[in-house]
């Protein structure tokens, strides 16, 4: 989990973001996280996955699985088109598609418009959310994608499967 006291640190600094809508709301992703952009392509759907992951696609002979950020964030399923966009991302030292509905642009700030997310209540293992990016007409949540593409597993579990 990441340090309040570094997420207060990481907003003092500069960064460029990706800005990206999902049914509706403005995020952002850390632009240096960001391997490409591509259109949708029809994922292979795998069991057992949480429903926020859509299934696996095959990005130039590597396995990348596909979250759907509508159900990772909350918001009511869609069947994507040709008009969402896969933003294949690098986070927790492995890449992942994300499928968003479309992809706005990138954003530079100094840091004095990331403003810290006021409590909420909501349970850490469920707060993507690490900053408030505020522009003249709307805010931005920027997105922490480690948190965004963890996965909680039962430890007992997958080492059963890995001595199978």
């Amino acid at each position: 989990m990441t340090d309040p006291i570094q997420k207060t640190d990481a907003l003092n600094l500069a960064h460029e973001f990706l800005t990206l809508t999902v049914a509706g709301q403005d995020y952002a992703i850390d632009i240096l996280s960001v391997r490409e952009i591509r259109g949708w392509v029809p994922e292979t759907p795998l069991p057992n996955c949480p429903a926020s992951v859509r299934g696996v696609i095959n990005l130039r002979g590597l396995v990348v699985p596909i979250y759907d950020l509508r159900a990772r964030l909350g918001a009511a399923p869609h069947n994507p088109s040709a008009t969402n966009v896969v933003i294949v991302v690098e986070a927790t030292n492995a890449q992942y598609g994300l499928l968003a509905d479309a992809v706005s642009d990138i954003v530079s700030t100094d840091g004095a418009d990331l403003q810290p997310v006021p409590a909420t209540g909501i349970a850490a293992e469920n707060n993507f959310i690490t900053a408030l990016l505020t522009r003249a007409d709307r805010m931005i949540s920027v997105l922490d994608l480690d948190l965004l593409v963890a996965t909680r597993r039962d430890p007992a579990a997958s080492q059963a499967l890995i001595a199978a």
